[in-house]
């Protein structure tokens, strides 16, 4: 779920109920269990080989505030954070002028692999993403940029 050895976080709730989703099983937002993001933070120091975290789902910015925290805890620890999501980037920045906590996960996270899985653009020689109109993110530069940014290194 990204470049590098990475520590996956599966949020539970997803609602964009994409046909022929490789995760199902993380759309009922009463599904999954509770996890302290302190036991999830001390395994991610528990391991000095991993790069960074992969928050996935389910779809992470249905938890926001969570989610947020975490990739922060991340972060902090220098690790990189990576985020799958089903909305588009551009649907996030509208989001993030209404909701703190979105805003904040995007200023903590490094790529974003954003879009809806569409079976007809399936495409299995994708880095990172399993359709075509998928995109990898860099979120830092696009920010940065005002506009969206692709990171090249994974196309």
């Amino acid at each position: 779920d990204g470049p590098g050895l990475r520590f996956a976080v599966f949020t539970q709730g997803c609602s964009h109920a994409c046909p022929e989703c490789h995760n199902v099983d993380t759309w009922d937002f009463g599904g999954g269990y509770d996890c302290e993001i302190e036991k999830i933070v001390a395994a991610i120091e528990a391991n000095p080989l991993l790069d960074g975290l992969t928050l996935s789902g389910g779809d992470p910015l249905f938890q926001p505030r969570p989610s947020y925290i975490l990739a922060k805890a991340v972060k902090d620890r220098g690790l990189s954070v990576i985020v799958y999501t089903g909305y588009l980037f551009e649907e996030l920045l509208k989001l993030a002028e209404e909701d703190e906590n979105v805003h904040m996960l995007l200023l903590n996270t490094d790529i974003l692999i954003d879009g809806r899985y569409e079976r007809e653009k399936r495409d299995l020689t994708l880095r990172y993403r399993g359709s075509s109109n998928q995109r990898i993110i860099d979120v830092q530069a696009s920010l940065a940029a005002g506009r969206t940014v692709l990171d090249e290194r994974y196309m």
